[in-house]
């Protein structure tokens, strides 16, 4: 079962604060995955596209476009604990 998010904000240096509904708290950092996968490049070559971003109906996946997104599972697991 994937963790439901509860709060998701943005920081200015592509890393998302996210908070789960069982009251974990973690910060993601989104420019590691900038760096690995082409996909997420225009993350930070296209003005505006960081502030963009989307939590779907189920709240486990933080998305921008139809290419890029990210589960709860990965930002919970990943996630630096705060």
């Amino acid at each position: 079962m994937f963790p439901k998010i509860k709060s998701v904000k943005d920081r200015n240096d592509f890393k998302l604060d996210v908070i789960f509904d069982d009251g974990k708290h973690v910060l993601y950092d989104v420019y590691e995955d900038i760096k690995q996968i082409p996909d997420f490049k225009p993350l930070e070559t296209l003005t505006g596209l960081w502030k963009n971003y989307s939590l779907d109906e189920s709240r486990t996946c933080i998305y921008w476009n139809d290419r890029i997104d990210l589960s709860s599972d990965s930002i919970y697991q990943y996630g630096v604990e705060m």
